[in-house]
């Protein structure tokens, strides 16, 4: 059996996405720039993607901005806003569990003579409102935190900290790529002045992507070249993927309450027999502010690339963390912001159901995890110490 339960990292493309997007890779392949009737064709289809992206999410057309995804949209919003509003102040404010998104280009503006300020989170992974009042300030100019933690899933407070940001005279931004598939956003009623999505997060294609910018609201360019996207963002626009984008988000805000309950069926399955029949384990996240796709545990006395290997071997994709960072051998940065001990993080593995899976897939991932586990515990010399075996180093 091959199972993936990894959907946080990415999901398949619908059908019913594919085939809006297939006739604009060949009878409708016009540049939407140019001024004949096959560029009009495809501009008009680019028009009704960004007026369907532009309903669901409760803004203006013109306040929505086609990107190549989640890094570059968040890219753009923390960047080009920190840089035009330098005058102002040169403090920005994100959350220590940031996507590396938003991570890597708070680090490129600190050495850019910025100050950065990472808010603390507690441990399970939520930022408290009066953190972000003990750090602001009157130089502070865009604050950055993520809706939804993209490897254990909790939820933040966005309309109180948009609130705390906007009595400070700063600008907000939410990164909403995980929360997007799985929560009704407004962002009126969030009161956000920068928002990101990503369409491969709920069934669209890989590739696209889109910022929400509150009309007013002034950043510097990141990409320049071109009259694209109302002259913000250059290169020529990507109107399957926008097509496809639109289409999968039409069909995420319609199908929200009953995806949700199954995917949260599934999960709850997963959780309530891996904390029964494996021992020696720890869940991270916050159970009750949360997304219902996400279940995050640290298993004792083992490495999370042991246990990844073994389930893949089974036909199993599962996840170490973020998709960005799954290369690397350094802890996760979300878990020990959360306090997680370094040993026990490193043993941690993010698994992630979506609305393909089904509960045997999910009986078929515990079974192989509890084989998993017991195998590796069986050549762990902190296992044999912890059962009172006499390992020496």
């Amino acid at each position: 059996m091959k199972v993936y339960a990894d959907c946080a990292a990415s999901t398949p493309c619908d059908e019913a996405v594919l085939q809006a997007m297939l006739p604009y890779f060949t009878k409708e392949f016009g540049n939407a720039h140019s001024q004949h009737a096959f560029g009009r064709e495809s501009a008009c289809a680019l028009d009704t993607a960004r007026d369907t992206v532009a309903r669901i999410l409760g803004c203006k057309s013109n306040e929505v901005y086609f990107t190549s995804g989640g890094t570059e949209s968040d890219n753009w919003a923390l960047k080009g806003t920190a840089l035009h509003r330098k005058n102002k102040g040169k403090h920005v404010i994100i959350s220590s569990i940031e996507h590396h998104g938003i991570l890597t280009p708070a680090e490129w503006l600190e050495q850019s003579g910025f100050r950065v300020t990472r808010l603390p989170v507690d441990n399970t992974g939520l930022v408290h409102v009066e953190d972000l009042e003990k750090y602001i300030d009157d130089q502070t100019t865009i604050v950055s935190v993520m809706y939804a933690n993209n490897e254990v899933g909790t939820i933040q407070p966005i309309k109180e900290l948009a609130e705390v940001a906007h009595r400070h005279g700063a600008l907000f931004h939410t990164d909403c790529v995980q929360a997007i598939p799985y929560m009704n956003i407004n962002v009126s009623e969030l009161n956000v002045d920068l928002l990101t999505i990503s369409a491969h997060k709920f069934y669209g294609p890989k590739g696209a992507g889109v910022l929400y910018v509150r009309n007013g609201v002034k950043l510097d360019k990141l990409i320049c070249g071109g009259g694209q996207e109302r002259s913000q963002r250059a290169g020529t626009v990507n109107v399957p993927a926008m097509v496809g984008l639109a289409k999968a988000l039409e069909l995420s805000r319609e199908n929200l309450e009953k995806n949700n309950a199954y995917i949260a069926s599934l999960r709850d399955h997963f959780e309530q027999r891996v904390e029964k029949e494996i021992p020696y384990i720890r869940q991270n996240g916050n159970k009750n502010h949360r997304i219902p796709s996400i279940a995050n545990y640290s298993f004792e006395f083992v490495e999370g690339e042991g246990i990844l290997m073994l389930l893949d071997f089974n036909g199993i994709a599962v996840s170490s963390g973020s998709a960005c960072s799954s290369g690397s051998l350094d802890p996760s940065h979300v878990l020990l912001a959360m306090g997680v001990p370094i040993e026990v993080s490193h043993g941690s593995i993010r698994f992630s159901f979506g609305k393909h899976n089904t509960m045997e897939e999910v009986d078929y991932i515990v079974d192989k995890l509890k084989e998993t586990i017991t195998r590796l515990r069986e050549m762990s010399p902190l296992f044999d110490l912890k059962k009172g075996g006499t390992y020496n180093v």
